[in-house]
């Protein structure tokens, strides 16, 4: 008989409109957490699927013998982070695998690998696919690293698993910090990352309504935590200062040589320039308002309709 893991083993599970792939992607983690540890619970935070993502769990929490599997039903739509916050602040294990997505485009020996690796001293170790990134992850890692001080490099994941020590530092930081990635990465935490082959096309991924949060969520994370917004700013003003300073001479010059000018397309291009540079300060500022009002002001940062035991 194989000795199974003493440790509780916890799975988060963001669902979103994943009926054609959710079931099976819990058949196998359930076969995984079941094969390998004595106690395992799966959350699948269900954030507000309009097909039948919510039957599918259903359906596949019937194959579960020692796992308890829940449903977190969502209000309404929050997105990736809120909802996984919600699911994490739920789940009791020793160790919490994070599962961003149903996708399942690798093995699932690689959760095991994952787990082990924690064991030898890391509190959070993320799976990462070893292909090249999509152009816009790309692009988005490359500005983040550029204009931020993360203390490691960050790349595409598809799941990870944290320590309950990592679960408590995360919790004693800023809660309603939107990008948990960049928490994990600034934790203090010792921190790994696997790659894994990747098998098959993985199936569909996020529908249009999650790829319009994401690309957000992107740009959020660029203005909150990085300095781009303030480098763009700062060389926009300099640009400006410059402008101002060769209209200041060239009207000088002109006065003094006594060569008279209309002036009036001058003027019209150095005032579009100015307004160019002044609203394009005003965006990123009045876009910083909106996150400081989101993260200040607003306390609850998630609901949840109802919470769904589907196993004991």
């Amino acid at each position: 008989m194989k000795n199974r893991e003493k440790n509780f083993a916890s799975a988060v599970v963001y669902v979103h409109n994943a009926a054609g792939r959710v079931g099976a992607f819990l058949s196998s983690l359930i076969g995984v957490l079941e094969e390998n540890f004595d106690h395992s619970e799966i959350v699948c935070v269900n954030d507000s699927s309009e097909d039948g993502s919510v039957q599918a769990i259903r359906a596949a929490s019937a194959k579960a013998a020692r796992t308890s599997v829940s449903v977190l039903n969502m209000s309404y739509f929050h997105g990736l982070e809120r909802a996984m916050n919600a699911g994490m602040d739920l789940a009791i294990g020793d160790f919490v695998f994070e599962f961003d997505s149903t996708v399942m485009d690798y093995g699932p020996e690689e959760i095991m690998k994952v787990y082990r690796r924690a064991l030898e001293g890391y509190d959070i170790v993320s799976a990462g696919p070893d292909r090249k990134q999509k152009v816009s992850s790309s692009l988005f890692y490359w500005l983040f690293h550029k204009f931020s001080d993360s203390p490691r490099p960050m790349a595409t994941e598809s799941f990870r698993v944290l320590s309950r020590r990592a679960i408590n530092r995360v919790a004693s930081m800023n809660k309603t910090v939107p990008y948990r990635k960049v928490v994990y990465a600034g934790c203090g935490l010792k921190t790994d990352m696997l790659k894994y082959p990747c098998q098959g096309a993985g199936g569909a991924g996020a529908d249009k309504r999650e790829r319009g949060y994401r690309k957000g969520l992107a740009a959020d994370a660029l203005l909150l935590f990085t300095n781009a917004g303030y480098r763009f700013s700062a060389a926009m003003t300099v640009l400006m200062m410059a402008v101002a300073l060769f209209m200041g001479v060239y009207s000088l010059v002109v006065y003094g040589t006594g060569a008279p000018v209309e002036g009036w397309t001058t003027t019209i291009l150095f005032l579009s320039a100015g307004f160019f540079g002044l609203f394009a300060i005003l965006t990123i500022v009045i876009k910083y308002l909106q996150l400081l009002i989101e993260l200040i002001h607003k306390r609850k940062t998630y609901s949840f309709e109802s919470i769904e035991k589907l196993t004991k």
